[in-house]
């Protein structure tokens, strides 16, 4: 997994309530199991009409937010089904960081596993952040994770919660199979010991 350190880039505002799994990454696209060319379906009911043009008023569809790394969200984002497919198109597609007030617990936990930073943040600094992103003249934020720190373009600084152990994985570019392969003397002794203790088994 990539490590995820400094991320400095374009925030979009993407000021919807209660975005769910199927908007993120609709059902249809969920047939592989490749992490990699699910971007370009992100938010597909959103980004596009039935004949596969671009919906205009879309953010996402609009300069400069079409190589935005970092959206600004509203309430409960990727509530709904389980998929992992929607932290692997969201990065797919280039989005590193999602901050919002709230998102719905099993997409939080997958977002850490596959190398993606949800950061909360209160009301006020949701709506700060917003209007940061609303000005296309100067949309770019700096995600500094060893610090926990968002920083606006006007100078100030906000703070933000985080896990120490998410926080590791992230720096360190851990997922749960690295993880598990950083204790591989100690499970490589286990089966040994028991090899030999218990040979029937």
């Amino acid at each position: 997994m990539e490590k995820f350190i400094n991320l400095k880039g374009v925030v979009a505002p993407f000021n919807f309530i209660n975005i769910d799994t199927d908007k993120i990454i609709p059902k249809q696209f969920l047939k592989t199991i490749k992490r990699t060319g699910l971007g370009k379906h992100l938010f597909d009911d959103m980004r596009f009409n039935e004949d596969g043009s671009e919906k205009q008023d879309f953010v996402l569809n609009k300069e400069p937010y079409r190589s935005s790394k970092i959206i600004v969200a509203g309430d409960n984002f990727g509530c709904g089904s389980s998929r992992e497919h929607a932290p692997w198109a969201l990065s797919d597609f280039g989005i590193k960081c999602i901050i919002s007030t709230s998102f719905a617990d099993i997409f939080y936990n997958n977002s850490f596993k596959n190398g993606l930073l949800p950061i909360k943040v209160t009301p006020e600094q949701r709506e700060a952040l917003m209007a940061d992103a609303k000005d296309v003249e100067n949309p770019e934020i700096e995600i500094d994770l060893p610090s926990q720190e968002i920083r606006r373009p006007n100078g100030s600084i906000i703070k933000f919660e985080l896990e120490p152990f998410r926080k590791k994985c992230l720096l360190e570019g851990l997922d749960d199979i690295d993880i598990t392969l950083e204790k591989s003397e100690k499970i490589n002794s286990f089966e040994a010991t028991m090899e030999l203790e218990r040979p029937w088994l």
